[in-house]
């Protein structure tokens, strides 16, 4: 069906049966686009327009395009600038497609498509970090260059470096690379080692292939290159390489640039060239949702309680892996019995490794969080919470004071802890308690009764 002779018979139709003025005014300069999945797409020339043909000419274009065609349609009202916007999106997404199927470079990009921005669960721990990554997976070479993520192991740093890789490979046509730098070390090696002929040559050519012809790469767990003089010389001409020519990096660490101390000086200066991002630990709450959100995605059916839930996110350290490796043991030791019913008590009964091996009371902010909430005669969970009644804050303010003196730990982490609350609130209490240490003497052998309980005097 010919749209534009479809339009222009529709046309003299209307024309006969409005005034000329009606006619001129909001019918003369549009044009049917397509019809395509039950819509009609027609182009008009102002904004105008849509508004006054929707309120006042919806029912009557539409039974035109049905006596017309015979069929139901449901009108969309574009301007040519939007249809153009589409256009160009459309062309661009099918270029995308078609080097996406006509290109090996997706296959050696070795990203994991599971990872993404939407199964990465954001809390207060990892906000900063998911911001940054997603800033960077938006604009390649121009956001934070490098963009440098450290922390402990398990925090989603792998997650968020694939899930930037991915999205770039899904928006664009940059090839992208993730390598460990295990995987960098090992092509260096192959890089030197003669072939058949005697020579290097093609092994060389690979590896700057590889390492130099890309628009973004990914490398993990640099920390490994420490001690590699060699590969760390060849890292720097690579990094030099893509920098000068815009490329994107991203690298992770389990420390920051300036703790990495087997690396030269020269690799650290330039780690600090862009945007460092420390992945804390998750706090409870986000360790409750991470357990949800596994338990979910894995679409388990048995019924889960919040204070198994609850239990575990309070007893298993931080490590991603470990709390959905403990829903896992769970969900095995109840069908092991049966399908004995998942309560707290099989929960406590089926994880004593996870517990020995996570946080629980070997974490020095969670017992000293216990032991307050105890002298008090409060709970754990109001502690953490952001309840001000004077009841809960006092204690809360006493419990961060000694977190901050009693352990090693970072304002900005003990502030998570407690809750997620701002650094600049530990910061207060620490002072407040410090100055009514000198002149309260009760509350000085509160404290003073608090460390032995916590067992440091």
């Amino acid at each position: 069906m010919n749209v534009d002779i479809l339009w222009s018979n529709i046309l003299n139709q209307i024309k006969d049966e409005l005034s000329s003025i009606s006619y001129d005014t909001w019918f003369a300069d549009t044009k049917l686009y397509k019809l395509e999945n039950e819509k009609a797409y027609i182009i008009v020339p102002m904004q105008i327009h849509k508004r006054h043909l929707v309120d006042n000419y919806s029912n009557f274009i539409q039974s035109k395009l049905s006596s017309m065609t015979g069929g139901n349609y449901e009108l969309q009202l574009l301007l040519q600038e939007e249809i153009e916007k589409e256009e160009k999106k459309e062309l661009k997404q099918k270029e995308i497609v078609h080097l996406q199927e006509h290109t090996s470079e997706n296959i050696h990009s070795n990203l994991m498509k599971k990872y993404t921005f939407e199964n990465f669960i954001v809390g207060n721990s990892n906000k900063f970090a998911h911001a940054a990554a997603l800033s960077v997976a938006e604009n390649p070479g121009n956001m934070y260059n490098p963009l440098f993520l450290y922390g402990n192991s398990g925090l989603g740093k792998t997650h968020l470096m694939h899930a930037i890789g991915n999205y770039i490979v899904q928006n664009t046509t940059k090839k992208v690379l993730y390598v460990t730098s295990e995987q960098f070390k090992d092509d260096y090696i192959k890089a030197n080692r003669k072939d058949e002929s005697g020579t290097n040559f093609n092994y060389v050519d690979f590896f700057k292939d590889k390492y130099r012809n890309i628009d973004v790469l990914l490398i993990d767990d640099i920390q490994f290159l420490g001690g590699a003089s060699k590969s760390q010389e060849e890292f720097f001409h690579t990094f030099n390489n893509l920098y000068n020519d815009s490329k994107q990096i991203i690298i992770s660490s389990d420390r920051s640039p300036n703790d990495l101390k087997l690396l030269e000086d020269r690799l650290r200066t330039r780690f600090n060239w862009g945007l460092q991002v420390n992945i804390y630990p998750p706090d409870f709450a986000l360790k409750k949702e991470i357990l949800k959100k596994k338990i979910i995605a894995g679409d388990i059916t048995e019924d889960i309680p919040d204070d198994v839930i609850e239990y575990i996110a309070n007893n298993i350290g931080p490590d991603v892996r470990q709390l959905e490796g403990s829903i896992n043991r769970l969900l095995a030791y109840s069908a092991t019995w049966g399908g004995k019913k998942i309560d707290l008590d099989l929960a406590i009964e089926a994880l004593p490794d996870y517990v020995s091996k996570g946080m629980g009371e070997k974490n020095d902010i969670h017992r000293i969080q216990r032991i307050v909430s105890e002298y008090f005669q409060i709970s754990v969970e109001d502690i953490r919470s952001k309840k001000r009644s004077s009841n809960i804050s006092f204690p809360r303010q006493i419990a961060m004071y000694l977190c901050r003196t009693l352990t090693s730990e970072s304002f900005p982490k003990i502030a998570i802890e407690f809750g997620g609350k701002d650094h600049s609130t530990v910061m207060y209490s620490v002072e407040k308690i410090e100055n009514e240490i000198r002149i309260n003497k009760d509350l000085a052998n509160i404290i003073e009764k608090l460390k032995k309980d916590i067992g440091v005097v």
